[in-house]
């Protein structure tokens, strides 16, 4: 394990573009260092096999922290650029994480995008209550909405005024489009 975890890290570090890793990774990783811990509460630390360990848990420590940071900084940058994510590169763990920041960084391009059209969007709490309108692309089962409120069932080419937050999610997945109002 030690072998992919470096290759990994080394592969992160040369490239600019975020790395796919196997989406069983971090499960090995994890198991990987329970076995260093386990086996160093074994071997007596002043011994060439004790010291030996201490140092692999170490550089195995470093090498994580560094590639789990180096993943993130990606996927922020992504996020924050309007890049899509390529979803066969992240691992279980990260898409929770990337959905949890997509949220932030929508937020965030659409004060950018008020700004620019002379206005400001009042306090996030507001922003949540809004609504978006989006005509569908597919047909798409009913949902229920942030607002806890049922909507649907659309069939393709539907209009319809929904929560923000439901809205930007459709429309990632493809479902849907915005629905430009002047």
């Amino acid at each position: 394990m030690y072998e992919e975890l470096y290759e990994a890290w080394k592969k992160e570090k040369e490239t600019s573009a975020l790395q796919s890793l196997p989406k069983d990774f971090y499960e090995k990783v994890a198991e990987y260092i329970r076995k260093i811990r386990e086996e160093s509460r074994m071997i007596d630390n002043k011994t060439i096999k004790g010291k030996l360990s201490k140092i692999e848990y170490e550089n195995v420590k470093k090498m994580v922290n560094e590639l789990l940071k180096i993943r993130l900084e990606k996927i922020l940058d992504c996020l924050s650029s309007g890049k899509e994510i390529p979803k066969n590169c992240l691992v279980g763990e990260e898409e929770k994480i990337s959905e949890k920041t997509t949220s932030v960084t929508e937020h965030f391009q659409e004060l950018i995008k008020n700004l620019l059209q002379g206005k400001i969007s009042g306090d996030m709490g507001r922003a949540e209550k809004r609504k978006m309108v989006v005509r569908f692309l597919k047909d798409v089962p009913s949902i229920v909405g942030v607002d806890l409120k049922t909507y649907g069932p659309f069939k393709s080419e539907d209009v319809a005024s929904l929560p923000v937050e439901n809205a930007r999610v459709l429309i990632r997945q493809g479902l849907a489009v915005e629905v430009e109002l002047s």
